[in-house]
């Protein structure tokens, strides 16, 4: 939050977005997540220049894990500072909304019995992960 506190702002809107402990009533063990360190970098910037802009805001932060994240850990935070409340919280729903469309990071989700991989964006499945961090699409790993 420190990071974008501003006298101008009239609002900081904070979003942290958790690990759920099941997913279609399959009970999750946690989340993995891998990137291309330059790529996500680059969109991020891209995503905040762009939001901070487009809603006048003054301040904007946006930092996602990478690894292993357990159940009820935060794997995203996004904080905006705006003048004015309405403007704030809308930035903040659209900053998520790009990030989870746009940002070149990848998501496992991990059951008991292995894992999928899954768009950023909620419920949209992906390959099975066997355990190891492979996966059994076939193929050269």
């Amino acid at each position: 939050m420190a990071r974008v506190k501003n006298p101008k702002a009239g609002a900081v809107v904070l979003f942290a977005g958790c690990t759920r402990d099941s997913f279609a009533s399959r009970p999750v063990t946690h989340l993995s997540y891998s990137t291309y360190p330059p790529l996500a970098l680059r969109s991020l910037l891209s995503i905040a220049k762009a939001v901070h802009y487009e809603y006048e805001l003054v301040g904007i932060a946006i930092t996602h894990r990478l690894g292993r994240v357990d159940i009820g850990d935060e794997s995203v935070l996004i904080a905006v500072a705006a003048p004015h409340r309405k403007a704030g919280w809308r930035a903040g729903e659209e900053c998520l909304e790009r990030v989870k469309a746009r940002v070149e990071i990848w998501k496992e989700e991990w059951f008991e019995d292995g894992g999928v991989w899954r768009s950023n964006r909620d419920g949209q499945a992906g390959v099975p992960v066997v355990e190891g961090g492979g996966s059994d699409a076939g193929g050269a790993e």
